[in-house]
Formats: C-alpha cells, structure tokens, sequence
C-alpha cells in the first residue's frame, strides 16, 4: 500500500516510508496509543512469567479477556508456535493474570469475571510473510496479524491482516496435539454463524437487514462476533446486536445524553446493566423504522 500527499488537484507525491529502526519504537507506539489502535486496556508492558517475557499485556473490557501482544521486526518466526505457546501459558496460569492486573490497576478482578475463552494472542510487525498469513487464516485460531508501517509527516498506517471468509478449522490439525487440543477447546473464536444457529428464519432476516444497513455506512466497519452479542467497529465500536427469537436488540455506543432522537424510541440503560457498548438500547421485532434507526446508530460513528 502507498500513501499520497495531494498538493493540487491534479498533483499528488508519494509519502516514503520510514522504517522502524528498533522494535521498542513499534512497542512504545502502541503501548501510549491501546485504546485508540486497539480498544484496549494496558495492563503491564514487560510482563514476565515463568521465565517467559511478554511484551505487553492487554485487557479487553469489551469481551473480558486478557490480550498478550507480541512486537516483531524480523519476519522470520513462527507466528503459530509461539501464539500457542503464549495461549497454552496464560491458560496455565490464570491466578498470575489475575494478580498483575489487580496490582498494576489497583482493581478487584476476579477470576470469574475473565472470559478466558475469548483470550487471544496479537502479533504486531511492519510486515507479515505469506506464509505467516497463511498459517494463521483459520476462523478459529485467537492469533490475530497486525501490520503497522510509518511514513514521512508523522503519518502511521495500521492494518489488521483479515481471514479470508472461507478459512477453515484449525480443529484437524490440533487434534493430534493433546496440548494444542486443550487450547482450542478452552479457548473459542466466535463467528456470526453461532449467533444465527437455531434462530428463526425471521429474526435471522431481520439481522443481515440491519448489518447491511450498517457496512453500507462505510467500506471499513467490520464484523466482530463476541460470545454474547455481534459488534460493529470503524474507528471504534458503533453498535452492538444480539440475535433473539423473534427479533434482535441493539445497542448504540454513545454515552448518556448524547444521542438525538426526537422519536424517543431507545431506551436508556445508563444504570442498568447490559451487554452492549453505549447507554442506549432498542429491541427491534421489524423494519419500520430501519431509516430512522439508521440515523440514530449514524451518529455513533
């Protein structure tokens, strides 16, 4: 991908890139920006446990789960070996997980309320090879590619590295694997497939009405099944639904008192707890007022 400076209308120059020179600027980068690049809680950079050393150590309020980031310039690792490695640590030692947030944070978590299966390893370099792309496309491995590059005028580019929609199950293969099968089996990579299972027809139609409506917002929003509901994300996340019976709830990712809606149709669930993003809240049984509702999750992004 190249980035281009637009000096006129009909004269653009290309940005060169500048390279990283050391794996600590790609590290310092995203540790001051988590939240932003990532939507993530930074809990401990440098976390060392039992002789391993992980670079940061991520918390994902959203799903509940801890995140290990890993930060490589080189381009040859094995991105499958050592993800495990680091799922199969983690899932180990959990009470360890548990006392680092709570001292760092100074929080109370407890070791119920982390969702362990949702726990995932990220990698994050300047490129990734295809074979590291390859290894990694299954829908249900938690190791997720994230290319970050750095151009001139303080420009930053950060792409995560998408699977394809027919990836398979890494299933088969670590079947044969007693300790990467325990993994795997602990540890579940949702897809929008599970939200749908044993839904009515209806209410099935109803969601890909509403998502579509949604992706047609913008090219970048993307998908994001968790274990409880299906996240829309751009910049960050703008909604959120869960698939019912006879219809789907919706919740809209803006604090109390932000949103306009003149019809009064969302409820406000500020102070009562709930399982989506934002303060707002609408069960939908039908599209009567898909326009309308369209505009009120609009304002989100």
């Amino acid at each position: 991908m190249h980035l281009y400076n637009l000096k006129s209308k009909e004269s653009i120059t290309i940005l060169k890139e500048k390279p990283f020179k050391l794996e600590k600027e790609i590290q310092s980068l995203f540790e001051n920006n988590l939240d932003a690049l990532m939507s993530l809680q930074l809990v401990k950079s440098e976390f060392s446990i039992k002789n391993k050393r992980i670079d940061t150590l991520a918390y994902d309020a959203q799903s509940n789960a801890f995140i290990i980031i890993e930060y490589k310039r080189s381009k040859n690792i094995s991105v499958v070996d050592q993800g495990f490695t680091y799922l199969s640590l983690m899932l180990e030692n959990k009470a360890d997980f548990i006392v680092e947030y709570n001292e760092t944070l100074k929080q109370n978590l407890q070791r119920t309320d982390v969702d362990w299966s949702q726990t995932r390893v990220v990698f994050v370099s300047t490129g990734f090879t295809e074979n590291q792309k390859t290894a990694t496309n299954f829908k249900d491995i938690a190791i997720e590619l994230w290319e970050v590059k750095r151009y001139e005028n303080n420009l930053i580019s950060v792409n995560q590295i998408k699977k394809s929609k027919s990836a398979e199950s890494i299933k088969p293969i670590t079947s044969s694997n007693t300790q990467l099968d325990n993994i795997t089996k602990e540890i579940k990579v949702y897809s929008e497939e599970d939200h749908t299972l044993n839904k009515s027809d209806s209410a099935v139609e109803l969601y890909e009405t509403f998502r579509d409506s949604i992706l047609n917002f913008k090219e970048d929003i993307e998908i994001i099944p968790r274990k409880k509901r299906i996240a829309f994300k751009g910049n960050r996340i703008i909604c959120d639904i869960l698939i019912q019976k006879s219809g789907i709830k919706l919740w809209v990712n803006l604090k109390s008192g932000e949103l306009d809606d003149p019809k009064n149709l969302m409820r406000d669930v500020s102070n009562i707890g709930h399982w989506g993003n934002g303060d707002y809240e609408l069960v939908i049984k039908n599209t009567d007022d898909l326009e309308y509702i369209m505009s009120l999750i609009k304002q989100a992004i």
